[in-house]
């Protein structure tokens, strides 16, 4: 970035100026997965020129609404921002004073905790935003500066230690709450009322740990490096996370992305039926049109395509953590459910039963892996995965399913657990479909070590890594009909 030669309200300007550290900004969005190209990088620059610097707020939003083209892109955008145009340098400079214990020769001591959360305690009572902003400034300062103080050249060599975790810790907000609820209460209020002011403090405290964990985050950056802290400080968009790593919030957040990837997709897929519409040549129209120019074939004839939708059979592995893989492309395949003229979906862990009737139209699939894994006769022995039972036993029950018009579609990590992986079986069902292909969400480095028969399944049929929605979305992408 170069030696910084100014500020503008917490905006560090590198030697190259404002342009250069817009450009700086527009490209940790890149290495985050969020395109922009020059024009809307000459858009950004116009934005900049435009608004005054000093209104943070409508700066953010103009940005964002001249580099962002996506969903989803938003979080990974305001972290950037506050990293790159943050609210202050240093450190906070209002007028709160945090309390301190008195030390024995008067001077002041360590934070007075107690006192921090009785303070902090009226300001979540108040709702005064810009007091508890300054609040979390405050603290976060005293409590990273209290971890470097010590005595003789090694203490005073320390670099302060800036902790969320320490911070929040240290003052459990959420431990506050009844307190604070106690302070409110007032004769007549009904169960309403006090729920409403319950939720009201609940988003209050939610707000200031958000508001210590950004100036962390800031002072972090100052001490390390912009591009240090945005290494593990901005979150991933939606579809670059990986299924098997995911946690619960953001499953949720993958699911509601299901709709615009499938919309997405539809388009796609739109754009190649167009283009692909138009077959091969059509010799005897061509020459009978070109009777009437002389012989001169003008306007060439060609043959219609006329593609129908294929079936669809979906066989996919529900257990452990594959189960969050396989949970979203289902749901993906129904959104894209017009593209194929049957779809039906098989379940397996041990067994396979099928479980198309939980998947139909109108059907509501919040909680769906829940009632597979409930209604669905899934198990046998010890509910471990066995893929080979598993294949045996949907070609024993439904071998019929998979036709000549059948593309055959398996979700899993295929671990097995070291039993036998059946390939024979996976031969025979592969040789009947008119398309069968393999998703699997775990890295590709790790196929075929441990229990994994990825390997060997593959020589049977095209296996594809899945780890992530947006790899899922390339893949089915090229696996639609046209």
């Amino acid at each position: 970035m170069g030696a910084v030669k100014g500020g503008v309200n917490g905006i560090e300007v590198p030697e190259h100026g404002l342009p250069g550290h817009l450009v700086a900004f527009v490209g940790a969005l890149r290495t985050h997965g969020v395109s922009v190209g020059p024009g809307e990088t000459v858009d950004a620059a116009e934005v900049v020129a435009a608004l005054d610097l000093l209104r943070r707020r409508e700066l953010r939003e103009g940005l964002a609404s001249a580099l962002l083209r996506r969903s989803g892109q938003r979080a990974v955008f305001d972290t950037l921002f506050d990293l790159y145009f943050p609210p202050a340098l240093g450190a906070a400079t209002g007028g709160f004073e945090v309390p301190r214990v008195e030390g024995e020769d008067g001077e002041p001591g360590p934070v007075d905790v107690d006192a921090l959360r009785e303070l902090l305690a009226e300001l979540l009572k108040n709702g005064d935003e810009e007091k508890l902003r300054e609040l979390a400034r405050a603290a976060v300062d005293a409590l990273g500066n209290a971890g470097a103080a010590g005595t003789g050249v090694q203490g005073a060599n320390r670099q302060p230690s800036w902790s969320a975790y320490q911070a929040l810790r240290l003052m459990s907000p959420e431990t506050l709450l009844a307190q604070i609820m106690d302070g409110l209460r007032q004769d007549g209020d009904d169960d309403f009322t006090d729920e409403v002011r319950r939720r009201e403090i609940r988003d209050r405290i939610a707000q200031f740990r958000k508001l210590v964990q950004d100036e962390v985050r800031r002072r972090s950056a100052e001490q390390r490096g912009r591009d240090q802290v945005a290494k593990t400080a901005v979150p991933k968009q939606a579809e670059q996370v990986e299924f098997l790593s995911a946690y619960a919030e953001q499953l949720t957040q993958l699911r509601r992305t299901v709709h615009p990837l499938a919309r997405r997709l539809a388009s796609r897929l739109a754009v190649r039926r167009k283009h692909a519409k138009r077959g091969t040549l059509d010799m005897r129209r061509t020459l009978r049109r070109s009777m009437s120019t002389g012989g001169v074939p003008m306007k060439p004839a060609y043959r219609t395509r006329r593609p129908g939708r294929p079936e669809l059979v979906i066989l996919c592995d529900v257990s452990g953590s594959v189960a969050g893989f396989s949970h979203f492309t289902l749901l993906l395949v129904q959104a894209l459910r017009e593209q194929f003229s049957k779809v039906r979906v098989f379940a397996f862990v041990e067994k396979t039963d099928e479980v198309t009737h939980l998947f139909e139209p109108g059907a509501e699939l919040s909680g769906v892996m829940q009632r597979v894994l409930r209604e669905a006769d899934l198990t046998a022995f010890d509910g471990h995965s066995d893929y080979g039972h598993a294949l045996g036993s949907f070609a024993e029950h439904w071998g019929e399913a998979i036709t000549s018009k059948t593309s055959l579609l398996i979700l899993g990590d295929a671990r097995t657990n070291y039993r036998d992986p059946n390939l024979t079986v996976l031969r025979r069902v592969v040789s009947q479909a008119r398309h069968a292909h393999w998703l699997n969400p775990e890295p590709r480095r790790q196929w075929g070590t441990g229990d994994s028969a990825a390997t060997r399944y593959a020589e049977a049929i095209p296996m594809h890594e899945c780890r992530t929605a947006g790899q899922l979305a390339d893949v089915v992408e090229g696996l639609l009909p046209v």
